[in-house]
């Protein structure tokens, strides 16, 4: 009675075994994780439903899962461009984009894992859009117009990758190298126009002293003029009155010093 027990024990625990091994080997489940979706493949064709984080379970053999990040994920892109002007510039540009999640499947049946999206998709994209953006505009207004040709990158790449899938989170431009002539050019043209700023404030500051002077001239010609029409014999003499000191002047005689006084009769 004990031998059978022993083997039976022994014939269940050998099934146990077994049944584990398989779970191991064939993994009848499947676990997304944060930031992924998971696209469900029957025999190798791809099936409209996605998975979502968490934990799920799976027919082995049958159903095989890919799982396929959504994350933000971020590509820098350098491009040799031309402008207006036929200035040859080097620009960086930082994108931040991710795969829809609703989209997954598609994405993975169309083009691919996230690799192959930022390989085949999205660094051409970036570098066709600034190919087509700045041969629009000048090499000078693109080093003052930075912002305004950002903005019209990203426009331009959002409806180009949402076709595919793919969602632009945010566009940067990192650098815009220009040539060594361009910026020799644009320093020399900022010291001129320092230059012709300073001329004009000297000029502007003569002339404005060359008028206060012309100012101060007619105002001293037409004290003088008021002075002189306001001046008479009486002023004149109520002006020495005021002023004398109480003594007369002298003139030299021959009994000496004599006052002199006038004697003359006003004139009526």
């Amino acid at each position: 009675m004990s031998i059978r027990l022993g083997s039976s024990f022994y014939l269940y625990l050998s099934g146990g075994i077994v049944l584990l091994l398989a779970a191991i080997l064939f993994k009848p489940f499947t676990i997304v994780n944060p930031g992924e979706r998971g696209v469900i493949m029957h025999l190798g064709e791809v099936q409209d439903q996605i998975l979502n984080e968490g934990f799920h379970p799976v027919l082995p053999i049958y159903t095989n899962i890919k799982k396929i990040s959504v994350k933000v994920k971020k590509v820098d892109v350098a491009v040799k461009v031309g402008t207006k002007d036929l200035q040859t510039l080097d620009v960086m540009t930082s994108v931040n984009w991710h795969i829809e999640p609703n989209k997954v499947n598609r994405v993975y049946q169309q083009i691919g894992d996230d690799r192959q999206v930022r390989e085949i998709i999205v660094t051409p994209a970036i570098s066709e859009v600034l190919k087509a953006a700045t041969p629009q505009r000048t090499a000078e207004e693109i080093l003052k117009q930075r912002s305004s040709l950002k903005d019209e990158i990203e426009r331009s790449l959002k409806p180009r990758l949402a076709k595919y899938g793919i969602q632009v989170d945010d566009v940067s431009l990192i650098n815009i190298g220009f040539s060594p002539e361009f910026t020799k050019s644009i320093e020399q043209k900022q010291i001129a126009e320092q230059d012709a700023k300073k001329a004009e404030y000297e000029a502007l500051k003569a002339s404005r002293q060359a008028q206060a002077e012309v100012n101060r001239a007619k105002g001293t010609a037409e004290a003088q003029k008021l002075l002189r029409q306001s001046l008479n014999k009486e002023l004149l003499e109520k002006q020495a009155i005021e002023k004398w000191d109480g003594k007369f002047p002298t003139v030299m005689g021959g009994n000496g010093a004599l006052p002199l006084i006038n004697i003359s009769p006003p004139q009526k």
